[in-house]
């Protein structure tokens, strides 16, 4: 059984081979981990949290440049974090943060970017309901090694409940928000490039 692999958004503009292919992915690298540092900074006042536009960026970029240049642009943003550039949510950089709370969720972000793009090569990305469910599976990709990293830093002390409460419930209002709006968004730019 053979599965059609659809163009993702990134690749239906502009040049499609040789070195002019070369600079636009480089260039939408570049753009991609701007965008990343400029999501990870936006924080939305809410209950019980506030809400970052990190994960809306981490899922989207994935859908829209497909596994191998979501994953590049991921490793990118993860790497200058890791060297102690200020591209994370708040001032927290270099490589201690990664040990931190937030590592697994980090490590996270790179693995649902390119479950994205597999999705999106699918087609998944390319109807409201297609997106919706992407952003489900990226989500849940995000939760997994998150969720993973907070038990094993404190399970054993401050219990399942807290590690839950902490790791997950007090975000789901703000990702229900990001599913909605990249469910809107993406198909929304497919309708604009036809």
């Amino acid at each position: 059984m053979a599965i059609t692999m659809n163009r993702v958004l990134g690749e239906s503009f502009g040049p499609t081979t040789g070195a002019g292919l070369r600079a636009k992915q480089v260039g939408l690298v570049v753009a991609g981990i701007v965008a990343l540092v400029v999501a990870s900074n936006i924080r939305v006042p809410m209950w019980p949290v506030p809400v970052t536009m990190q994960t809306f960026a981490v899922l989207t970029i994935g859908a829209a440049y497909g596994t191998r240049l979501g994953l590049a642009t991921l490793v990118g943003w993860l790497v200058l974090g890791a060297a102690g550039f200020a591209v994370f949510s708040g001032e927290n950089a270099g490589l201690a943060y990664f040990a931190g709370p937030t590592g697994g969720y980090l490590v996270g972000f790179a693995v649902a970017a390119g479950v994205m793009g597999l999705l999106a090569r699918r087609g998944w990305d390319k109807t409201v309901t297609g997106m919706a469910g992407a952003m489900l599976v990226g989500t849940g990709v995000i939760y997994a090694f998150g969720l993973s990293w907070m038990a094993y830093l404190f399970l054993a002390d401050k219990g399942a409940a807290w590690v839950m409460q902490y790791g997950m419930t007090n975000f789901l209002i703000g990702d229900a928000l990001k599913l909605v709006l990249a469910a809107l968004v993406v198909p929304g730019l497919w309708k604009l490039t036809r």
